[in-house]
Parts: structure tokens; sequence; C-alpha cells
């Protein structure tokens, strides 16, 4: 047979491709392995940028417990994700899974969420692997996790029926003299300095009230202060460093009916009568009562930090001045001349005068490069200069009656008694609404000033405090536009404004804030007073319950109405404003029986867990 040589030959190619297909289908791996193809890197899409939220020591594992090796991951693909048709991002697809994965750093933005890797200590992972446990899961080694959080904001639920003589909401938990628009802890008055609108510092009503009501808490939920006296000029006497020229005596003062202590020194640091090697740590609160005669004298503390071995001198001086610092000098004014010879009670947290000047010191380095730890500062030495008297010298752990004290005396002192009112001194800037003059009242203040006032009364039994705080009811019932706080929605509903703009703004947090004052005045005071403050607050309350549902965005709250009052856009409430609304309705929950109140803290906590109204 004659052979056809074309068709061999075709035969041949063809019987080769025919073969190399079948050896490419069965040996892909072989030909293109699997490291060659690339793979998805989770530290590309890690929180924030960095690598501390996302571990690559779990993800890229040996195959146990978080994680799998790089050999059994899925090929992911590079793609442009495309943003409501106005801008595109890098995302990653899973063809197999038919899944698309958007990096977090996006999804944070865009739905104003937070999330982070899991510390296998924290709380939440605790807690994730203790449930584990009763579900009959191994426990063990706890896996790692993506804690994804829709707000970081905190609910405090009530323990028991809101009381006006116990704590104030959740308080407690406030440390406002440790915040950084606090330029200081005045030594002339004992209250903070704001620098929240003005950075030269001012009196601000409202946070001086939270600073009192954070201490009256305080003083109900943490332990006994452990307090260490120094000297009372009775039963504790302690040896003093007097220099040559300088004198000190223990002498009997009828209008205390005890002893105290008349000393006389110079001017200068070497002839200070000084308290040397006391060596106390943690014990930080220095009370005293002081005397001083002349502009020279003074009152000095030596702190140490012992892990850096710097030392400050933090002096009290008689002078018309917030605070100042020069190298490792820190000086309070304790006012003018009009406070030499006068007897006062000083409190100071050193750890904050100590801090506050570190602030001034350095303002432009971070809030977090300032902070110096409570627990590395130690009182070296405390010493008095130029002429004066001295007794009940003691460091304590705390002292929050003495803050707490401190601020109500200010609201007895800074009381407008033709208005009422406590004004604010700086000017306030709301979009859209008109400027607030300096002297404005805000019914948020008057509120927070009259739940310290009521409580002072009530642990003190002294009336000046009952007659600040009745006073204090004035502006509630004169119109903003007249200086008051009062407004109405619709011209039907009294409504106490923190901020009396024009037209009203009706910012809830504030406006409850001011009903729990009218609260607790009402079920402290006298009954002929009560009436007046209880009336107030129904007013109020109705109000509450009738116009509450206009901050209910569906997933979240407004801040207040401007929505309403100039036609614009929502004022969004913050995760933490937000946070205080919900708050605010549990604890007027257990005083108002009102399913409207109870219901509406239910679903508006639900929107801080992402849920949101249904849809038509």
């Amino acid at each position: 047979m004659r052979l056809n040589l074309k068709a061999v030959l075709l035969l041949l190619t063809v019987a080769v491709v025919v073969i190399t297909c079948a050896v490419y289908m069965r040996c892909a791996e072989f030909i293109f392995p699997r490291d060659l193809v690339r793979h998805w890197d989770p530290k590309l899409y890690a929180v924030g940028g960095g690598l501390d939220l996302l571990n690559t020591n779990n993800i890229e594992g040996d195959g146990g417990g978080g994680g799998g090796s790089s050999d059994n991951s899925v090929p992911l693909q590079d793609i442009k994700c495309l943003i409501n048709q106005e801008y595109t991002i890098n995302c990653k697809r899973d063809e197999e899974a038919h899944e698309i994965y958007v990096p977090f750093s996006f999804l944070r933005t865009y739905f104003d969420i937070s999330g982070s890797m899991s510390n296998p200590s924290s709380p939440q992972t605790l807690e994730a692997m203790n449930n584990d446990v009763l579900a009959g899961g191994g426990g063990g080694v706890a896996e790692p996790q993506f804690l994804w959080m829709h707000s970081t904001a905190k609910i405090n639920l009530p323990k028991a029926k809101y009381d006006a003589r116990g704590l104030f909401m959740y308080f407690e938990n406030y440390n406002v003299e440790a915040r950084d628009r606090v330029k200081c802890i005045s030594a002339a008055e004992g209250v903070p300095i704001s620098t929240q609108w003005e950075k030269r510092g001012y009196f601000y009503p409202t946070q001086i009230a939270q600073f009192a009501l954070s201490h009256y808490s305080k003083n109900l939920t943490e332990p006994a202060p452990r307090i260490n006296i120094l000297e009372n000029a009775d039963d504790v006497r302690n040896t003093w460093q007097i220099p040559k020229g300088s004198n000190l005596s223990r002498i009997w003062h009828p209008k205390f009916n005890s002893t105290v202590i008349q000393y006389e020194t110079g001017a200068d640091f070497d002839s200070a009568i000084t308290l040397n090697n006391i060596n106390q740590a943690m014990d930080l609160v220095l009370s005293v009562d002081l005397l001083l005669i002349t502009n020279s004298s003074s009152l000095l503390v030596t702190i140490e930090n012992h892990e850096t071995k710097r030392t400050y001198r933090v002096h009290y001086i008689p002078a018309d001045l917030l605070l100042s610092v020069q190298d490792d000098n820190i000086y309070y004014g304790l006012g003018g001349t009009q406070t030499l010879n006068k007897w006062r009670h000083l409190t100071r947290d050193l750890h904050i005068d100590v801090q506050k000047g570190l602030a001034l010191e350095s303002p432009k380095k971070s809030s977090l490069a300032n902070k110096v730890k409570r627990s590395d500062l130690r009182v070296v030495s405390i010493a008095f200069m130029g002429i004066g008297f001295f007794d009940n010298v003691s460091l304590s752990t705390s002292n929050h009656l003495a803050h707490f004290y401190d601020a109500a005396e200010w609201f007895i002192s800074h009381q407008d008694l033709r208005t009422g009112g406590w004004p604010n001194p700086v000017r306030r800037s709301l979009n859209g609404f008109a400027e607030l003059k300096p002297g404005w009242l805000s019914a948020m203040g008057q509120g927070h000033a009259i739940s310290v006032l009521a409580r002072a009364y009530w642990h003190s039994g002294d009336k000046r405090y009952l007659r600040a705080a009745t006073l204090g009811l004035k502006p509630y019932r004169v119109l903003s536009k007249d200086g008051g706080v009062l407004a109405q929605f619709m011209d039907k509903y009294n409504w106490y404004e923190e901020y009396p703009t024009t037209p009203a703004s009706f910012v809830l947090n504030g406006f409850i804030y001011s009903l729990l004052g009218l609260y607790d005045l009402n079920t402290t005071a006298p009954s002929f007073i009560a009436k007046e403050a209880g009336k107030l607050f129904d007013q109020g309350m109705l109000s509450l319950k009738k116009m509450l549902l206009l901050y209910d965005t569906g997933s979240g709250t407004s801040y207040d109405l401007r929505h309403l009052s100039l036609g614009v856009a929502p004022n969004l409430a913050r995760w933490d404003y937000h946070a205080t609304h919900v708050n605010q309705l549990l604890l007027l929950a257990t005083i108002d029986s009102d399913p409207i109140i109870a219901q509406t803290a239910e679903r508006w906590k639900g929107y801080m867990f992402g849920k949101r109204a249904k849809h038509n």
C-alpha cells in the first residue's frame, strides 16, 4: 500500500496536540505551581494602614488555630470597585466563591464604623472563649478575631431608680480635670478653667458643674481615701527644718478653737520652713488650711518623677495668675492682694497640677507625649515662705467632697442675682444661627448647677445652696430672646435651650440635663420650692414626649432640630452624643413610666448595633 506522506504527518501532529493537551490538563499544578499565582495579601487592607491590627503571624500560620497556610488559600484577583458611579477603589475578587472583598479602611469611613484585631487578653476575646466553652466547644487558645463595632460609645444601664441624693447618671466615670480642654484647676477658686471656646481660659459653668458632680459620684462609689496627716499642730506634730533667721511656733487660735502654726521666713528658697523626706507616692492630693500675710508668702511642694528623676517645684502664690511655667517651676495663683490675711482651705491634686504644667510647657507636643503617670510621682517636700499661718497639712489618695464643695461655693459666689443665671463669658457660634454674645445663659448649665446645689443642700443642710438653686429656676421662665433659656416649639411646647439661639435650636441632650436639675430640686427642696421646680419639670417632660421622635433618623439621632428651625440638613449626633441620648432616656425611664421613653431608648440602643428602621 502506498502511504500518503502528508496524511501521516497530519495524524502525527494531531496526536502530539492531543497528548500535550491531556498532559497540561492533568499536570497544571506541576507546570504552573501555586506559588507563582498572586495571592491576596491581607496586610494591604490592615485597618488604618498598620500591621498591628491585622497580625500576619496569625494569618500565615502553620494551619493550626487561626488561618491556614498559604498553600491552601484561594487565589484572589485584583479588581476595581466603582463606588456610586463616582470613584473607584482597589478590591479583591474570589471567583470560585462568587465573593468580592472590600477594604475595611474604606468601609470604616463609608459606614462610620470601627474595628480592630482582638487582643488575646481583651474582655471581648475572653468572653468569646467562655461562650465557646459553655456551648461545648474546646476553648483553649483564643483564635484571632476581627472586632467589628458599629459604635464604640458605651451604654450605661441604670442599676436602680434615679435618686437626686445619689449618683448623677454615670458621672463617676468622668475625669473632668484631665481633659485636654481644661487648662488647669484654678488655685483661687478650686474649679476647672476651660479652653473649649477661648484659649486663654475662662470659667465655664457647665464644665464646673460636671467637675462637681463627678467628684460627688466618685465619693459614693470609690473606697474611703487613705489619708496621711503630716501636721495638725495638736496631736500630730512633725519635725520641720527651720533655717537660721526663720521662725515657727504653734499658737492657740480662738476662732478655730485649736492650735495652728505661725511662721516667718525670708523671701528666698533657702530660708523656707520645710518638711523634708516625705517620700509619699500615690497619696498626691494635698490639703492644707492656709493664711498668707504678705505678697512674698507662698507654699511650695517639691515632686519627683522617680522614673525620669525629673523634679518639679509647684508654687502656690498670692497673685492674679492662672498658671505659669518657668523651667521646672510651676506657678498657680491664689488670687491677688484681696486674698491676703484670710484663711482658706486649699485642696490640690498634685498629679493634675504637674500634668497641666507640662502641657503648658510643651503645648506643641501631643497630649500623650505630655502625660505623666500618677504612679511615677512622689512628694519629696512641702515648704512655706514669707509670713503666715497654716494647719491641717495632709496627703491623701483623694478628697472628692472638698472638690465638690469648692464647685458648690463657686456657684454661690458667681451667680447673677438679677437673672438667677450663671453667665458664659465667651462668644459662641453655631452654624446658621446668630452668634451668642458673652453673658448668654445655658439651660444645661442651669440644670447642672441646680443638680450640684441640690446635693450640696441635702448633704450639708446649708440653706445658702438651697437659695442659689431656687434662684437658678428664674431663667427657665424667661424667653431666650429676653435673656433666659425658654423657647417654644410650634408656640405650644416649652423647651429649655442649651444654646439660646435665634431661631431656637432645640438641642436634645442639654434639654434633658436641664430637666434633671429640676427633678433634683423637686425631690430635695422643701415643698413650696419643690412645687415650682416640679411644675417646670412636668412642662418639660410633656414637651419631650411630644417632640422626642423628631430626633429619630431611623439609624441614629439628630443632635438638634436645626433641620426644622433653619430648613437645612439634619445635624446628626455623633455616636458619643447618641449614646448620651440613650443613657438619658434610660435614666428618665426609671422615674417616668410612659412607654415612649423606654421604647425609644431601646430602639435607639439598637441603632448602635447596626439596626435600622424598616423600609416601606
